[in-house]
């Protein structure tokens, strides 16, 4: 017999998914463990394993693979090969309507690139900014910056000066962190420029005192100015997302937690067993959060399988919490499918947003 974790292990699905499907009645455990309620697995039920994990990242819906199981073992193989293929033919449609709305919006790029438009880069423009704010803004949001060299525009910081503001904007598709300056001495037109992160860096190594400081931004060019030193560079030609769309977020539970304790709570409570997962090479593990009727926010079980759950990143909340820089801060949880807020009780200008993760079904 295998235990669920082997099953988990030699088969390629998590241990919630196997979960699942027991629960689904597709792939059922040889006996269950009356009291722990632990599953045991047949040494022939891998191959079913296996099989599921296949058609389940081959986009096969749960119904028909109810029927491929079903069908595996028996002589007659043809309504295994006519749920293949009637899936394989689904695929291709797919792919075919894929690539013809990518070609239409490739068009769409195309002329917009040969269109005139409207530029946030200026000239040259000069602000005197506070260093303590500006740095506390840099800690606030490098952690959520890009790596991705496919996406250069990401792997840099955004500075975004408007009236008497200055925001910092840094985000790798998966997680998004917003702070904010003041700023003084520019009357002119709204100006951004995307700061690599290099120059960031050395920027914040810059920003130890108490003063103010000097940003001049000229074309392409960033620099930064304190009492005594300075450091300067080029920014990313690339152009950033609008970012004041992404944060456009229905409003969901909120609840305050202590961040000591809330970390501990997540470096020492669950994650689900087996849905350590591959992003960019890398593997993570996921945490699962609800806010509880009385406001407190659950680390889940993994056997939770609560509506309300909504999963994340565990390194990548553990990060925000860092950068919260707060004794308390406060979660913001809507729908599992929306992004998870992380904000600051005394200011709601200077917040996280991790995007959740689809558990397995």
């Amino acid at each position: 017999m295998r235990s669920i974790g082997e099953m988990s292990r030699d088969s390629g699905l998590g241990v919630s998914a196997l979960r699942f499907y027991d629960r689904a009645g597709v792939l059922v455990p040889a006996w269950v463990d009356p009291v722990s309620g632990y599953r045991w697995y047949e040494p022939e039920q891998l191959v079913e394993a296996r099989l599921l994990a296949r058609l389940r990242r081959a986009g096969m819906p749960l119904a028909d693979i109810r029927l491929v199981l079903a069908a595996w073992g028996g002589a007659d193989t043809e309504l295994v090969r006519g749920l293949l293929e009637a899936h394989l033919r689904r695929l291709e449609l797919g792919l075919s309507d894929a690539r013809s709305e990518f070609s239409t919006l490739r068009a769409q790029l195309d002329r917009r690139e040969t269109t005139p438009m409207t530029s946030l880069h200026t000239a040259t423009a000069r602000f005197s900014v506070p260093a303590p704010e500006v740095a506390a803004a840099l800690d606030a949001v490098r952690f959520a910056a890009g790596t991705d060299a496919e996406l250069p525009m990401l792997g840099g910081i955004l500075f975004d000066f408007e009236g008497a503001l200055l925001r910092l904007v840094a985000t790798d598709r998966y997680r998004m962190a917003v702070a904010q300056a003041r700023t003084t001495g520019h009357a002119g037109p709204r100006t951004q420029v995307v700061v690599p992160l290099p120059l960031a860096d050395a920027m914040r190594a810059l920003l130890t005192g108490e003063g103010p400081a000097q940003l001049i931004v000229d074309g392409d060019r960033v620099t930064l100015e304190t009492a005594d030193r300075q450091v300067a560079g080029q920014s990313l030609g690339a152009e950033f997302p609008d970012y004041r769309r992404l944060v456009r977020l229905p409003a969901g539970r909120r609840a305050r937690v202590g961040t000591a304790a809330f970390r501990q709570a997540l470096q020492t409570g669950p994650v689900r067993e087996g849905e350590r997962r591959e992003r960019d090479g890398e593997p993570y593990d996921l945490s699962v959060l609800r806010v509880a009727e009385n406001g407190t926010v659950i680390v889940c079980a993994d056997d939770d399988d609560d509506q309300d759950n909504v999963a994340v990143n565990r390194t990548y909340l553990l990060d925000a919490l860092t950068a919260g820089a707060r004794d308390e801060l406060v979660l913001e949880l809507g729908v599992p499918t929306a992004p998870l807020a992380i904000r600051r009780p005394d200011d709601e200008h200077a917040f996280s947003l991790l995007m959740p993760v689809r558990l397995e079904d």
